[in-house]
This record gives C-alpha cells, structure tokens and sequence, in this order.
C-alpha cells in the first residue's frame, strides 16, 4: 500500500514539473513573440501583422536605406489608400515600407486587396479606439465627425520604434514625385517634424482663403479661452496641414510629442478649446499648438492640396497639376466621388477591388 502510494506521489510530482515546464514555455513563446513584434504597444490588438508580405519575390526586392510611410485604411476608403500606395511605389525605385493602420474588421478586405499590389513592402497595424478614451468630445453632435483612424498619426513612434524618421500621409493624396526626396526634406536641429504652411503652399493664393477654408491659427482655436490665452500664441499665425508630415521620430520621442498631443486632446474634450467655425480635421488643433513656432517647412510642390475645394478644376492649371509632386483632395470632395477635380489623375492609380465593394463614382455622357 505504501508503495502505491509512493509511485502515485511520484507521478503527482511529475505531473506538477510538467505543468511548470509547459507554463514557462509559454512565457518563452510569448516573449519571442514580443521580441518578434517590437512594434507591440498599448492601445494595439494582439496579434498584428508584422512581417512583409510572402509573396515579394526576391528578384524584385529593393534594398538600401528603408523609407517608413505611415498611412491609415478606414474601410469605406480602402481604394483612397491603395491608389496612394501604388503611386508613391511605382514613381521611386527606393526602398518603401508601408506601415498600414487600420482596424481590426478591415484587416481582411486589406489582406486580399494588398494581394494586387505586387512586390510591396507593408505591414498591417490594428489601431485600437480605446486608445481615445476621454480624448475626444463625447457631444454627439461631433461625435460622427470624430473618425479614431485620423490621430494615428499622433502614434508613428509606438507603431515603428526602430525608425528615426518616416513620412506620414493622409489616403487622399496621389504621388507623382520620387519620395525619397520628401523622405530627404531638411529639419532643423531640434524640430520633431516638418509640414507644408499654409500662408506659402502653392495651393494657398486664391484657395485657402475661400468659404471653408483656414490659414492661420484663429481657424482653428478658440482664443477667447483662457488655457488658448495663456499659451500666448498669435492668433494671425500662419496655420499648416498635417496631411503629409516628414518627421524625426528620434526628436519626437524626446520631446514627448504624442503626450503632449494627448494632453490637449483631454482638455479640448474637457473645455472645448477648438473654433467653432472649425472645418478642416479634428487632429490639426492639437498639432498646431505643440508645433507653434516650432517645425521646420516641406518644399510646396510636395504638398499641393485644396483639390477637394469647390472650384479647384478652375483654379489649377492641367500644367500646374502635372508638375506637382504630390497631389491632395482634401475637402469635401474626393476623386472617387462624382463631383471632384482631376479624377483623372487619381484613377491611373486606382486597383479594382477584388472583393468588389469599393466602387467609385463617375459621371456619365448623360449626366448633366
């Protein structure tokens, strides 16, 4: 009897040393995982794409110096950031990295799409909106403007932490020029990012003072608030569009950027700092008071913008428009839709969607 009861202490001694042995490769295997995925941060869902996609055939591969470019994928826009992503690769012969933030219901239209563009180099991160908890307005009024996609670009360090400096780009742009010159854009000692103003853009005579539209910072904040008023800012001061940034993400981290964004994100939701005749993008506010006086300037013709503006056929020449190294619809009106300027230029970019539910609009002969 006590035998039996020796060999079954045994084999509950086993069993135990066992489960610790299990348990501590697992704790292994998810280190190696971590290790594998440095670009794991808070606010990401688990697990994310991370590696480049298998089918880049070794042939094709480009090396040298890695470009990162960061740009969002909300769902009912996928065909805006396909038709980004295939013109900025097929206009450089450098070594482009796609860092792709989406969210998690997109990966998997993304993935089969991401399948017609061949040879190129990407990965897929899930941006989770929790991350905005108690950083955005809970007026319902502004809530259905409020799209989380659009401060991802608060977050380039978190996404790529091995990077000292990357390109963000808003989806509704087109790439005529080689990036790598955007990619080589000068900052000055000290600035974390360089955007293209508004007051000396080439898009800005004639555009930028329209219905609509802003150039400088009364645009967007509220300067009879008291925390606007304590920063001392000029209110005149030429404002800037943060739909294409070259940033030093190096100089970022050390300056605490994405905290100092979120801070005033937490009290805009808090005292309604921003202008109430604030009409361009949510995210511009914040970036204009951390960046105030303090970012360095992207050569105009890298920034072309306000071809989503009402009238822009008529205010940019075909000359003018094809000169341009970057193109950009901000405003109401998009190449995909019906009503915009130069779709042109947009639809020798464009991909079918292979799942068939991206469709954009056109005109037809018939159409008045």
């Amino acid at each position: 009897m006590s035998l039996r009861r020796v060999n079954v202490a045994i084999l509950v001694l086993l069993a135990v040393a066992f489960l610790i042995i299990v348990q501590r490769n697992l704790l292994n295997l998810n280190d190696f995982l971590r290790s594998e995925n440095p670009d794991a941060v808070p606010g990401m869902i688990l697990p994310f794409e991370s590696e480049f996609s298998p089918e880049l055939r070794p042939d094709l591969v480009r090396t040298g110096e890695k470009i990162p470019v960061v740009i969002t994928a909300a769902e009912e826009r996928l065909g805006a950031v396909v038709a980004a992503m295939n013109s900025v690769y097929h206009n450089s012969k450098a070594n482009i990295v796609f860092n792709i933030v989406t969210m998690n219901d997109t990966v998997d239209h993304l993935k089969v799409w991401m399948t017609q563009l061949n040879n190129v180099k990407h990965k897929i991160i899930i941006f989770e909106p929790q991350l905005l908890n108690g950083k955005i307005t809970k007026n319902p009024q502004k809530l259905d403007s409020v799209k989380p996609l659009t401060f991802a670009r608060f977050y380039m360090p978190a996404f790529i932490p091995d990077a000292e400096k990357a390109i963000y780009l808003d989806d509704d742009i087109i790439v005529q020029g080689d990036i790598q010159e955007l990619f080589d854009t000068s900052l000055k000692s000290g600035h974390a990012a360089a955007f293209s103003d508004d007051c000396d853009s080439a898009s800005a005579k004639g555009i930028v003072r329209g219905a609509g539209n802003q150039n400088n910072y009364i645009g967007f904040l509220d300067f009879k608030k008291e925390a606007i008023k304590k920063l001392g800012m000029r209110a005149n001061t030429c404002s800037f569009n943060p739909g294409v940034i070259v940033a030093n993400l190096t100089e970022w981290k050390r300056q605490n950027i994405t905290n100092q964004l979120e801070h005033w994100m937490e009290l805009n939701a808090q005292e309604d700092l921003y202008s109430k005749t604030l009409a361009e993008s949510i995210t511009t506010p914040p970036l204009l008071i951390v960046f105030y006086k303090h970012h360095s300037s992207i050569d105009p013709m890298w920034h072309v913008r306000h071809l989503g503006a009402t009238g822009a056929g008529n205010r940019y020449s075909p000359q003018f428009v094809k000169a341009a190294k970057l193109l950009h619809w901000n405003g109401h009106y998009k190449p995909w839709s019906r009503t915009s300027s130069f779709t042109e230029v947009w639809d020798k970019w464009y991909i079918q969607d292979p799942m068939r539910k991206f469709h954009p609009v056109r005109k037809h002969a018939g159409d008045k």
